[in-house]
């Protein structure tokens, strides 16, 4: 019983541990967005702030285009995991069901682009981008994002599909759908979780990303929201108020995504996947 006792309470400390490492960055950010100026330059050195300063917040999006960059941001996410997605699902059914010659070349290909270091990749995108008139442009950055996204949502929802039985899809196949609805009605559902870690991968690569949308993108009115808070990085001064706000408000819909898709990524992390 004590041994019990011990155990449990070491998995609390733990867990508590845990959080504090992967959420103080967060907190911190969040309390010291509200800070005031002289808090923030080192005249103050307090944790907490004395109170909360909301012109950090107030000025970010009357000084500049930090909505439009929010909406940039959202946008391309949106489009690109929606057509990361329709892809992956089509393309992972089909190398989970069929068989056809050079599969195996195939999937072993879609492995190794994961290996890619982005920078790598970076001059001849821009000179593709450049040759089909794609340079400066949300499309142009959508195509980008969703070739990097590919490889991994492929890979997962190929797996996802090999766990779901073939005989599921058969009794549909015998009922008289054809493969496409028998994807989209028989497959897809109980594939669910997959679909959500891959769409989730995906908005959190956008979100993220800096380089490509720091190469392709030139237009102050087109750019991200990673490249207009790198933006508030003055050369010799940096409103530091400003740029943890920002850090929150570009934190915090990630942080609401994965709140609400929970539940389909403990399915992921409880059950199995076939590789």
């Amino acid at each position: 019983m004590k041994a019990f006792r011990a155990s449990r309470i070491l998995t609390y400390v733990s867990a508590v541990v845990a959080v504090l490492v992967f959420a103080g960055p967060f907190l911190y950010m969040l309390l010291a967005s509200f800070k005031q100026p002289q808090e923030l330059n080192g005249v103050v050195n307090d944790v907490l702030p004395k109170k909360f300063y909301l012109t950090n917040y107030t000025s970010l999006f009357e000084s500049g285009n930090f909505l439009l960059y929010f909406v940039n941001s959202a946008v391309i996410a949106v489009v690109t995991t929606v057509l990361a997605l329709f892809v992956a699902i089509l393309a992972g059914y089909a190398l989970a069901r069929f068989k056809f010659a050079g599969k195996r070349l195939l999937l072993l290909s879609i492995v190794s682009m994961q290996m890619f270091p982005a920078v790598l990749m970076a001059v001849p995108l821009y000179k593709i981008l450049r040759s089909i008139g794609l340079l400066d442009a949300r499309n142009g950055l959508v195509l980008v994002y969703v070739t990097f996204a590919l490889p991994f949502c492929v890979w997962m929802m190929r797996n996802y599909f090999l766990t779901v039985p073939v005989e599921i899809e058969e009794a549909a196949l015998i009922d008289g759908c054809g493969h496409f609805r028998a994807l989209w009605r028989v497959l897809l559902p109980p594939a669910l979780p997959g679909v959500t870690a891959a769409g989730a991968f995906c908005i959190i690569l956008v979100w993220d990303e800096f380089l490509y949308a720091n190469t392709f993108i030139n237009t102050d009115q087109k750019r991200t929201l990673s490249v207009g808070l790198d933006s508030l990085i003055g050369e010799y001064t940096t409103d530091w108020g400003q740029l943890l706000a920002g850090g929150v408000l570009m934190t915090l819909p990630v942080v609401l995504i994965f709140a609400f898709l929970q539940r389909y990524l403990t399915q992921i992390a409880g059950g199995g996947v076939k590789g």
